[in-house]
């Protein structure tokens, strides 16, 4: 990472949400600098601090507590005055997978009407979270986009601006207000579960892309069609030591300002409202100090992102995550609170977090002023966003068609078109010419949970079946709509007697939707897929080397390695986890009616791509962030080496 970080550096002046960020990256201090010079809003302040001030210790630390929907009820918000509810990977309305949008729109209303039934002196409105990470991903019927890997792919922020707009009003047409998203990580290794979460290993495309997915989500604030954007996961989540998952993440503070905060430079710029703490722990491999896991880290919180930055939103927990700081619970940490947190997600155990938290105040364990400041936040965010003035679930909204439009349908489409990228297309085989029979090989081709991936339905992406998603598009069916579906074959695993009727074959290797946690290769796991998925190899096999050009299809969460699934194809394309929308895939295969490409390759590598089991110095990167071939190419990839003894990384050092 030396050498990336001495490329990047917070710009000398950079805009935030009206603000300017002074750089100061010194190896004293690497953080630019917050100020704020347009005026503070004298009239919101005011009408924050009087609700405030207005309130009982027991109501703002209600208000403090996010509890997850399987584990309260509206009542429960009434009587508690909970400030935020959460709708977790795989929880819906009455536990129904298959609920509708009207579903979702009652059981919005019922715990908006709770909160706003309180004995309070001002009534102040529940506000929802979802994991909306790739398109309202939750629900059922929705279009699902491409993962982020497959976004970095693009190279085009203002194709993520313009998913942020549409993935808003699938939100708001549920009447939920606030999307965790985007993911700002900057992935350093491929082993880590969450890698498809991540835009790129480069950082300033992770800063644009930032800006472009918070402008997008948020809009005008208070509007219809606008919701609450997270950066997540304050700070270090992608840099942890062999990308283990809520692992420790060893590296200078100065390339932690340098690296890991450059989507937070964007997303500041974009006005963002929330933030959402890591799991993961820092050491400072500069001073050799270890901080510690991040939820409990005073200094990055309240110093950095709060004072330093000058971020005036609010703060909030992941899942649990403040038991993982040493001497805290599920339900009791002190420590977090009084490092910056403003708003604990305790999905389960809620009512012990407000009696502990409770008397924590009143011991003088956290001061009253941290609770008014963390409850201050709170209140101006929901102000902002608008939950004051009405319902989301009866006043005004999108309806549900934006949540499968032809128009949403469409902008899913380009952006699987332009998210894939090709790593090899020798004698020059794509695009497929539409007459001709077609063999389809692979389960992953007739699979939309593998092609979807994690956080699709449910918290991993598995539990689930095609059929799950009804409007959406397999490649194998993409390839029937657009070329006839009798000229198109299947056979998941490639046990075909003749190949001589075929004119081309498309294979599918595919991954197991999974992710965090479940996702992680732990090292020293080989991270060659067929290592993984011995079946791929296989089918592949059968069919190659037989006289008839083979296409090779990646579905994966991140790069891996696959030179022996490449040398036995024609032409290999990394699809990456392209979500709902299939016939983008089709587009990207088929030549047009005239015989031409109907579109141009242009996905470039958002991430080196292993050539073995390591991203190591010596020989382990088979192509470089940024490669990605055009059909124009005349080179030849021709043969690459399989083997390489697992064992061959070098210990990992920043």
């Amino acid at each position: 990472m030396k050498a990336l970080a001495g490329r990047f550096r917070p710009k000398v002046m950079l805009c935030v949400a009206g603000a300017l960020l002074a750089s100061a990256a010194t190896a004293a201090d690497p953080w630019p600098r917050a100020v704020n010079p347009a005026p503070r809003n004298p009239a919101l302040d005011a009408r924050v601090h009087a609700i405030v001030a207005g309130m009982t210790l027991e109501q703002k630390v209600g208000q403090m507590t996010q509890a997850d929907i399987r584990s309260v009820t509206p009542d429960e918000v009434r009587r508690y005055y909970i400030g935020s509810i959460l709708n977790g990977g795989g929880a819906w309305p009455s536990m129904n997978m298959h609920s509708s949008v009207d579903d979702w729109l009652k059981l919005s209303d019922a715990f908006y009407r709770a909160s706003m039934s309180t004995d309070m002196k001002v009534k102040v409105p529940v506000i929802w979270g979802t994991d909306a990470v790739h398109g309202h991903n939750n629900v059922y019927g929705a279009t699902l986009f491409p993962h982020n890997i497959g976004l970095g792919a693009a190279h085009d922020p203002a194709l993520v601006g313009r998913i942020g707009r549409a993935t808003a009003s699938q939100v708001r047409a549920t009447g939920i207000t606030w999307a965790f998203a985007p993911t700002l990580a900057v992935v350093q290794n491929p082993r880590w579960g969450r890698t498809y979460e991540s835009y790129s290993s480069n950082p300033e495309l992770v800063r644009d892309y930032g800006e472009a997915m918070v402008r997008g989500l948020q809009g005008q604030l208070g509007s219809p069609t606008s919701v609450l954007a997270t950066a997540k996961h304050w700070l270090g989540d992608g840099g942890t030591f062999h990308g283990k998952d809520q692992g420790e993440t060893r590296t200078s503070e100065a390339n932690l300002a340098a690296t890991h905060a450059a989507g937070y430079y964007g997303a500041l710029m974009a006005n963002v409202q929330t933030v959402m703490v890591s799991y993961s722990s820092f050491t400072d491999t500069a001073s050799g100090k270890h901080w510690g896991k991040m939820h409990g880290n005073a200094h990055l919180i309240g110093d950095v992102l709060k004072r330093r930055l000058g971020f005036d939103g609010l703060v909030v927990s992941d899942w649990n995550g403040i038991e993982q700081v040493p001497g805290c619970t599920k339900w009791h940490c002190p420590q977090a609170i009084n490092a910056g947190i403003d708003l604990v997600m305790v999905p389960d155990d809620w009512k012990k977090f407000i009696g502990t938290t409770i008397a924590d105040v009143r011991t003088g364990r956290i001061k009253m002023s941290r609770i008014d400041d963390a409850v201050s936040r709170i209140v101006r965010v929901k102000l902002e966003s608008g939950l004051f003035d009405s319902s989301p679930a009866t006043g005004q909204h999108p309806d549900a068609t934006v949540m499968h439009s032809p128009e949403v349908r469409m902008l899913a489409r380009e952006a699987v078109r332009k998210s894939l990228v090709l790593l090899k297309n020798d004698h020059g085989v794509l695009p497929l010419r539409r007459t001709g029979k077609v063999l389809v090989v692979g389960k992953g081709a007739a699979s939309l949970p593998m092609q979807a991936g994690g956080w699709s339905l449910t918290w991993q992406g598995d539990n689930t079946k095609t059929s799950d998603y009804p409007n959406a598009d397999t490649l194998l069916s993409a390839l029937r709509k657009t070329i006839g579906a009798g000229n198109v074959d299947y056979s998941p695993d490639g046990k075909v007697a003749d190949l001589g009727g075929y004119s081309a074959i498309v294979m599918v290797a595919a991954e197991n939707p999974y992710a965090e946690g479940a996702g992680d290769i732990s090292f020293p796991r080989s991270v060659r897929h067929t290592s993984r998925y011995p079946a791929d190899l296989a089918a592949l096999t059968r069919v190659s080397g037989k006289g008839v050009p083979v296409v090779t299809l990646l579905f994966s969460g991140r790069p891996v390695a696959a030179n022996d699934l490449i040398n036995r194809s024609d032409a290999f394309i990394a699809a990456w986890l392209p979500g709902t929308e299939g016939m983008g895939l089709a587009d990207m295969l088929v030549a047009g009616p005239d015989g031409l490409p109907a579109f141009a390759f242009t996905g470039r590598l958002p991430f080196d791509w292993p050539a073995g089991d390591c991203l190591a110095k010596k020989g382990g990167i088979q192509f470089r962030r940024g490669y990605g071939l055009t059909l124009g190419s005349r080179s030849t990839l021709g043969r690459l080496p399989e083997a390489q003894p697992v064992m061959a990384c070098p210990v990992e050092s920043r």
